[in-house]
């Protein structure tokens, strides 16, 4: 078995490694913010971070970026928790930048003795026109001259809650010509009255992400801080921080960037996400169309699957989108080894078996799993009046149709071999009845000659007595193409696929009445299933997954 190469990632750790890094010393973290729920993009960062947790033997720690009480909350923590176990990590440590709350600020005040940093009174609008542009330099703040005392007087009474929200900020004192925009003078503290989700109303002036996520990690000793590629220009600033506060007496935390994970037909930024469940397009952050982690899970995906597909993206330099049938195909392998076989009609049309007695019922049996025979077989009944999918009857049709048709033979599947007799239609003429016979000597499996005659079409079925009716969602991708929010002459919901979700009703075999909410299942020659979460008291709620095959591809040829 070949060894698989090292990403760039894992060969920077072994050169820091060779250059004298304890093995001990490694520490790595992921650091979401709880202002929403995770998605498929965080999987990469997930399992980059994890996955090199469990290779070198090193703890991570899950911290939360909490330092915007407007949008962050509670059930996002929790949430973010629960995604993260189902994937199946384990965090060390649990932390916030919250705790960190007070350390900041005393290290911001030295900053401010160091006259590394000042209060400006400006509105945030003129800050941001005095940055300047790429090609042009920014024009010092009037108040960067203020003496150290006065910003010290001016930074205590912004934490005491002395004034409004706008009317002062902190910000570093670094240099408004440096070819780096971010480090034109950047915020380190901004007023914000509202209460925090763990703090309470202790605090009225908040941290920027800049100056909060380079000394969180530096407390923590987070050796390898890794980040997606937008945050490359951010580590000059991440080591200036660092800088400014003096000698590094404990470990040094270097932050490294790779590519984040683009799927194609999604959005993934969680304030477009948040738009879509405000105006009604899905209903929450799990519904199954979702991105979301959550949404994915309801759906009924894996935490294999999921591993998997991470797995096979790989971790790269550069920016680009997978296409997400490489994710339904991870998905596909996982589920054809571990979900039960079962027979579910979608879309149903009455067949009765002419020649079947009347008060006949049979126990017929199938496998629950080819890929597991060790797990047996499955029983369901088998009678005179019967549901199969309305697709696969056709009162005439050619050679190519291998499906049931008058005059012409087909197997049931686990059952007998039929032949199409006649029809019953309503006054419209719609077919509403099938009338076949059946040889009984041709049971599935009996050993008979009959039953080993080899008919070309095989087709599942429920009974009409004993079948299970179920609610069926039928998910299709919730954008039309495949990066909705790139263009940049629309918006993205423009791209909406209206036809995302088709509910029938369905129905089922008995044997599903036990089926828990998460259970999988493939539905035989339809696809695979998941038992949703609101299924309960005999109401049976089911998701497609995936199909057994990419169908999306050659729809769009």
């Amino acid at each position: 078995m070949k060894t698989k190469p090292k990403n760039f990632i894992e060969q920077i750790i072994e050169e820091d490694l060779k250059a004298g890094l304890s093995k001990s010393e490694l520490r790595f973290r992921f650091p979401p913010e709880p202002n929403g729920y995770l998605h498929v993009g965080h999987t990469k960062a997930i399992g980059l971070n994890f996955g090199l947790g469990k290779k070198y033997g090193a703890p991570v720690n899950l911290r939360f970026d909490d330092t915007n009480p407007t949008k962050e909350d509670q059930e996002y923590v929790d949430a973010i928790k629960r995604d993260i176990s189902w994937l199946g990590y384990k965090w060390d440590k649990e932390c916030y930048s919250s705790d960190y709350f007070d350390q900041l600020y005393q290290w911001a005040l030295l900053l401010i003795k160091d006259n590394k940093a000042y209060v400006d009174s400006q509105p945030s609008e003129l800050i941001a026109k005095q940055k300047g542009t790429p090609t042009e330099p920014g024009v010092d703040s009037p108040y960067r001259k203020r003496t150290a005392q006065e910003n010290i007087e001016l930074f205590i009474a912004m934490k005491d809650g002395k004034f409004k929200a706008g009317e002062h900020v902190l910000r570093a004192k670094i240099d408004m010509k440096h070819s780096n925009m971010l480090m034109r003078d950047p915020l380190m503290y901004r007023i914000i009255h509202s209460s925090h989700h763990r703090t309470g109303n202790k605090w009225c002036i908040y941290p920027m992400y800049d100056w909060t996520h380079g000394q969180s990690d530096y407390i923590e000793q987070i050796s390898h801080s890794l980040c997606t590629l937008e945050f490359k220009p951010h580590r000059d600033l991440y080591d200036w921080f660092l800088d400014s506060l003096g000698p590094i007496n404990r470990l040094r935390p270097k932050q490294r960037e790779f590519a984040r994970m683009n799927l194609s037909y999604t959005v993934t930024s969680k304030r477009k996400l948040l738009e879509l469940i405000k105006e009604n397009f899905v209903e929450s952050w799990d519904d199954p169309r979702m991105p979301t982690i959550s949404g994915l899970r309801r759906r009924g995906y894996t935490p294999k699957s999921l591993r998997n597909f991470v797995d096979a993206a790989g971790v790269s330099k550069r920016e680009n989108i997978i296409d997400i049938s490489l994710l339904e195909h991870s998905l596909r392998e996982d589920l054809n080894s571990i979900a039960p076989r079962v027979m579910g009609v979608l879309d149903a049309i009455k067949l009765t078996i002419t020649n079947y007695s009347d008060d006949k019922r049979e126990l017929l049996e199938g496998e629950i799993n080819p890929e597991k025979p060790e797990l047996g077989n499955r029983s369901f009944p088998f009678s005179k009046h019967l549901f199969i999918e309305r697709e696969d009857f056709k009162e005439t049709a050619n050679r190519k149709f291998f499906r049931l048709t008058l005059n012409k033979e087909v197997r049931l599947k686990n059952a007998y071999i039929i032949k199409g007799e006649s029809v019953i239609k309503d006054k419209k003429g719609n077919i509403t009845e099938i009338m076949c016979s059946y040889d009984p000597d041709s049971k599935s499996g009996s050993g008979t000659d009959a039953s080993k005659r080899k008919v070309k079409g095989t087709l599942h079925w429920v009974t009409q007595k004993d079948s299970l009716p179920a609610k069926v969602n039928i998910y299709d991708r919730l954008f039309n193409v495949p990066a909705p929010d790139q263009d940049k002459d629309f918006n993205f919901k423009t791209f909406i696929n209206p036809h995302s979700l088709k509910t029938i009703k369905a129905y089922v075999e008995p044997g599903l009445k036990s089926a828990k909410p998460g259970d999988h299942f493939q539905f035989q020659r339809q696809g695979y299933f998941v038992l949703d979460k609101d299924s309960s008291g005999g109401k049976l709620i089911f998701n497609k997954t995936v199909g057994l095959r990419d169908t999306w591809s050659k729809q769009k040829e």
